[in-house]
């Protein structure tokens, strides 16, 4: 054994290394283990460079390292995230993540050690040279400032200009206002300048644009590996030649060529540099240690390397390469280390390969060390036996090994698993504290200390025992919390109005958006968004009442535009209105009859609730939480529940409708599950299965699967009361079927059924509790106006399990496609190919024959009947087939884990909502999954559809799911939420509106309210000769102008005013005039609201005040004002009133309209 290693495990960890160039094999390290045994290297050491086997390690690596040692320097280096020779560039994320560590690896030694981890496929590949990093800039608050030699530093260094900074890599410029978002900061920056004068640096949140802090300096970095620079460009252009020689219509070679960032580039590192280096360089005096298995991963990365070398060399050669766009490979050993130049790199260095098992017995060719760490105890064994008390045997455990002197650290996934797990420890008397850190754990002597900490498995090193979750409950799918960023930041964007795009007013009806002009009104600059009506008639809305209109819906085809003046569009919207509110009168009549009937109360199964909850393997979303305790709820009440749960695919909804069926069946009722489709019923009776084994309930499933003699014995023992659960599709709702006493009805995707299979099951709830799911989204206005009628709960984050789906959008490429199917097909998953039209899927079957024929494809679309779509979705499900090629039909419904990658064939005739709806088809499962949003090669794409990719891969984080789909709502036809009849009401008024009235209707139904005079749909018209809109000069970018416009339009209350006032300063820089004069406005028109003044008209002598339909809230008081300002104020004939002042200044006008506008609004509501 080597001497200079000794190993002294105890509580506090304690080992001795060596930085001699010696290489050994570290034994006994289990993987949960290595971050402790790493953070003690380091510390001795000094630099460590740590090579994780894949990414997935790292990140727990990572995080492991986070809680067992929070004092150490930790500096992580991912691999790129795309596949060697790819057509797209990394993320920017990670791309900022290593660049950020070679900087500062390349500042020169810390303070401390720091630890370096990265994996095999990150340490082949090369990186820029060491001297590549010296290029910085530091800006400094009160210093002169370059303004254009700061430009020409982002533009160089990779940065991408933007209107709105959101991501980390990008810039916006507005005016004296410049805002980066630098790779390594938690928040982006806002540099402030006066002239040639930089005055304040701050700090802003990217959600909200709003300031959180100011600092005095700040260094920025590049943001990319390849830096566009004119030597750069000069480089890239000889080497390329040199390499490739001169082809025609080379894209890539004439963008460069021109200064332009290409998508994919950076596949061609090499040839911008004057050399490479490798990481190795960065930390020239680091000792290296080796995750298990991570030389079979560097072996297997470099074989990848050859072959997509070789595929891209003979793609050419095939006929392969698309629509002329050719693809030059580097050569390998210019982009990547080959295994000898990497064994070359670790043979002057000490060199430790972890090992997660004994030392070996037989003599190996390397010193070998023993650390003594061992797996930890799995309770498989006790989960096995159906009566065991599994939970009592933990405790045992925890005895047993603290009489050995040993200290045990329990740990769970989350705050929530951990609660759950020390209440059912105490209940068997175990003592047990909750602990936030590694240190608090070590020192803890009253009781077992919990921590929360994602382990997959525990493990014994030294005196120290640590137990997961997973080790006492087995499997379970973990991943960490990261902030979530707001999708509806990203949708606004995209839900500005385009020009062409439909849009409803609410006075004139359907006409066409045709961009925003400014008028001259009364002698003075107005921005008003224009309108095309039939005949090619214009209205001109000034941007103040924007918010008349609302947008169409993105169905378009065949709408015609109403006549402006016509009287088509009011009596279209009166009659829908009147059938809008017969709908909600249904509905409150329906509530107020639920109301009035009672039904068993189910109270919660104490103790063994808990013990049925432990089992699933996910931490609860909020969201799951709050509907599973909802239901709980209504259960308990003794009055029959009918709730709605609302999420999206693969939300969680099931597990709120097992712990429902829980309750139930344990307190003695029967529980029906209905289902649409066969392989539905298949899926949930498999989950409900799996979850009650081993309690005292029996299930069993009816639908066309099963068999005569069977679903006879099933029935038989449903009217007997011997069943507690059964699921099934519409057989069980034949007239034949009885149940002894049925307690709670659950229903899935009721929308599916048909009106004969409704009618039965409004039957069947007559007195039972009624549970539906759904995965039709429900607009959140919707939702409030239906609180009290309709019980709606809404699950809209998805399981914080789930990887982010990685997006790519590209240029239709065979060797892309081929390596994602093979990849899928390696791992064991499968693959759904999606095409937008029916026509294109014959086209694409044949090419999938020619580039994959080793893979089994299967078509399926909308045309084939129920039972042959069903049979292929069986097939499907069963693994028979690798692919399925099909049109959007799994868009909705569908839960398949196996399939981890999606090809959406010409993307850009799909609209958001469906391709957002679309991808969340995939990654359901515990590994990541791939979408590639593949484009016409060579054809030129619509400017909206670009936008609509560029926003889907920046919701790759998740969580954007109902914004989205409500915001493209109309795509799926809102669901049946409130009848059959929804969608045809939505093609006369247009999405938004209907969702509108549709809210007032149930809002008034409810109170009992039907004064048509109460409708709020009206906006009051301020004429001030003034200019009143925001400058292009101000705020240069259309689409942020128009959204500033429409939130302006939103904004009732003085203080949002004043919010909205600080927040535009803090963003664009002081207000100019005119724009202080349409928040003004805006105040002044939230004033006439109240007033009921429908339009004033205020020039230098005075206003003219016009009240809607004539009618003011208090005439008693507005006689009193008129005669108390005799002379000043006076009514004429036309009901209008006169009010004389001397308003030559334009600002005097203002404040004069607002006192007159207060005045008025407090007589208005003196009354009430």
């Amino acid at each position: 054994m080597n001497p200079c290693i000794y190993l002294v495990i105890r509580s506090k960890f304690k080992m001795k290394f060596s930085k001699n160039p010696e290489k050994h094999l570290l034994a006994g390290v289990p993987d949960n283990a290595a971050a402790l045994v790493l953070a003690e290297m380091t510390r001795q050491t000094g630099d460590v460079l740590h090579i994780c086997r894949d990414d997935t390690r790292l990140s727990v690596l990572l995080d492991q390292l986070a809680f067992f040692a929070p004092d150490l320097d930790v500096l992580a280096f991912p691999a790129w995230d795309t596949v060697p020779y790819d057509r797209v560039s990394p993320n920017t994320d990670v791309v900022a993540r290593r660049l950020e560590t070679l900087s500062r690896l390349h500042s020169g030694k810390g303070k401390s050690p720091r630890l370096v981890v990265t994996t095999a496929n990150a340490v082949l590949q090369r990186v820029p040279p060491f001297d590549f990093f010296k290029a910085s800039l530091t800006a400094e608050a009160g210093k002169t400032f370059d303004e254009q030699a700061f430009h020409a530093f982002l533009e160089k260094n990779g940065y991408q200009r933007t209107e709105q900074v959101m991501e980390a890599g990008e810039y916006a410029v507005r005016g004296g206002i410049i805002d980066v978002f630098a790779p390594g900061t938690a928040e982006p920056l806002r540099l402030d300048l006066f002239g040639d004068e930089l005055e304040t640096i701050r700090t802003f949140d990217p959600m909200t644009q709003r300031t959180t802090g100011k600092i005095d300096r700040f260094t920025f970095k590049p943001v990319s590996e390849v830096a566009l620079g004119s030597d750069a460009v000069s480089r890239f252009r000889t080497n390329y030649r040199e390499l490739f020689g001169m082809g025609a219509q080379d894209v890539l070679y004439e963008s460069v060529s021109e200064g332009r960032r290409f998508v994919g580039m950076e596949h061609w590192l090499p040839l911008f540099h004057d050399g490479m280096d490798t990481l190795f360089a960065f930390v020239p005096n680091a000792a290296v240690s080796l995750d298990y298995q991570t030389d079979e991963a560097v072996d297997s990365r470099i074989e990848q390397i050859g072959e997509f070398y070789q595929a891209r060399r003979e793609a050419e050669q095939n006929g392969l390469s698309e629509g002329g766009m050719v693809y030059h490979p580097v050569p390998v050993n210019r982009m990547f280390l080959d295994k000898a130049e990497l064994d070359s790199l670790l043979s002057g260095r000490a060199v430790s390969r972890l090992f997660p098992f004994a030392a070996p017995e037989t003599k190996i060719d390397i010193d070998v060390i023993d650390a003594g760490g061992r797996a930890g105890r799995d309770f498989s064994a006790e989960r096995a036996v159906p009566d065991a008390d599994l939970y009592d045997e933990v405790r045992k455990f925890v005895i047993a090994e603290r009489q050995k002197k040993r200290h045990v650290v329990l740990c769970g996934f989350s705050n929530g698993s951990r609660a759950r797990l020390i209440s059912l420890l105490k209940e068997r008397a175990a003592v047990v504290t909750e602990v936030d850190t590694w240190d608090q754990a070590l020192k803890t002597r009253d009781g077992t200390p919990f921590a929360v900490l994602p382990l997959d498995q525990g493990f014994r090193i030294g005196d120290v025992t640590v137990v997961s979750e997973s080790d006492i409950l087995g499997d379970r799918l973990i991943r960490s919390v990261k902030r979530k960023k707001r999708g509806d930041q990203f949708i606004s964007d995209v839900s500005a109005l385009n020009e062409g795009d439909l849009v409803v007013h609410i006075d004139h009806g359907i006409g066409r958006y045709s961009g925003l002009t400014t008028l001259q009104v009364g002698g003075a600059p107005h921005d008003c968004v224009c309108l095309l009506y039939a005949d090619d008639d214009k209205l001109f809305v000034p941007v103040e009442n924007i918010e008349v209109l609302s947008r169409y819906g993105s169905e378009q085809a065949g709408v015609m535009l109403d006549k402006l003046g016509g009287a088509a569009w009011q009596a279209r919207k009166a009659r829908l209105k009147k059938r809008i509110r017969d709908m909600a009168d249904a509905l409150i009549k329906i509530a107020a009859e639920r109301y009035l009937k009672k039904a068993d109360a189910l109270p919660v199964p104490v103790g063994v609730y808990d013990d049925f909850c432990a089992r699933f393997p996910y931490t609860e979303t909020d969201d799951q939480e709050k509907s599973i305790n909802d239901v709980l709820t209504d259960l308990t009440k003794g009055r029959p529940m009918d709730r709605l749960v609302c999420g999206d695919v693969g939300f969680g909804k099931t597990e709120v409708a097992l712990r429902a069926a829980f309750v139930a069946a344990m307190n003695g009722d029967q529980v029906a599950v209905v289902v649409p489709t066969t392989l539905l019923a298949r899926q949930h009776y498999e989950t409900f299965f799996k979850r009650l084994s081993g309690f005292p309930l029996r299930i069993a499933q009816l639908s066309r699967l099963t068999g005569a003699k069977q679903a006879a014995q099933v029935k038989k023992e449903l009217a007997e009361g011997t069943l507690d659960i059964v699921v099934g599709t519409h057989a069980l709702l034949a007239k034949t079927l009885t149940f002894k006493k049925l307690g709670l009805l659950i229903v899935d995707e009721e929308q599916h059924f048909g009106v004969a299979h409704k009618e039965r099951l409004k039957q069947l709830r007559a007195n039972v509790h009624v549970l539906t799911l759904t995965a039709t989204p429900i607009p959140r206005t919707l939702q409030m106006a239906l609180t009290g009628v309709r019980e709606l709960s809404v699950i809209a984050t998805p399981p914080v399990d789930r990887l982010a789906v990685r997006t790519f959008v590209l240029p239709f490429d065979p060797v892309v496609i081929r390596e994602a199917l093979m990849r899928e097909r390696m791992r064991g998953g499968q693959t759904f190919y999606v095409c937008p039209r029916i026509s294109d899927m014959d086209e694409v079957m044949k090419k999938l024959k020619v580039l994959v024929p080793e893979i089994k494809v299967v078509a399926a679309h909308g045309r084939m009947t129920p039972k042959e779509l069903e049979d292929i979705m069986t097939a499907f499900a069963d693994k028979k087939y690798d692919v399925l090629l099909s049109t959007t039909i799994i868009e909705s419904g569908l839960d398949m884990p196996s399939v981890n990658t999606m090809i959406v064939h010409r993307a850009d005739m799909f609209g958001l909502a469906q391709l957002y709806q679309l991808r969340g088809r995939v990654g359901r499962g515990k590994l990541r999954g791939y979408a590639y949003l593949t484009l016409p090669a060579g054809q030129k794409v619509g400017k909206t559809a670009l936008k609509r990719m560029e926003v889907m891969q920046k919701l790759d984080t998740l969580g954007a799911g109902f914004t989205l789909a409500s915001y493209d709502l109309d795509i799926r036809g809102a669901g049946n939420l409130l009848g059959e009849e929804q969608s045809g009401h939505i093609k006369e008024v247009g999405v938004e509106l209907y969702q509108k009235m549709l809210e007032e209707a149930v809002a008034e139904a409810g109170n009992g309210v039907k004064d048509e005079e109460k409708e709020q749909n009206w906006s009051p018209q301020i004429s001030a000769g003034m200019p009143v809109l925001i400058p292009e000069t101000y705020v240069r970018d259309l689409g942020i102008r128009m959204g500033l416009y429409k939130r302006l339009a939103d904004i009732t209350e003085s203080s949002e005013i004043e919010a909205f006032a600080a927040e535009m300063t803090d963003r664009f820089g002081a207000l100019p005039p005119e724009v202080e004069n349409l928040l003004a406005i805006i105040a002044i028109k939230n004033l006439c609201r109240k007033a009921n003044v429908e339009k004033i008209e205020a020039g230098p002598k005075g206003a003219v005040i016009t009240l809607r339909n004539n009618v003011f809230p208090n005439p008693a008081g507005l006689v009193k004002f008129i005669a108390r300002n005799n002379g000043a104020a006076k009514l004429r004939p036309d009901q209008k009133i006169v009010y004389k002042r001397v308003w030559d200044i334009p600002a005097d006008r203002l404040k004069g309209m607002r006192k007159l506008m207060e005045k008025m609004a407090d007589i208005a509501t003196e009354n009430k």
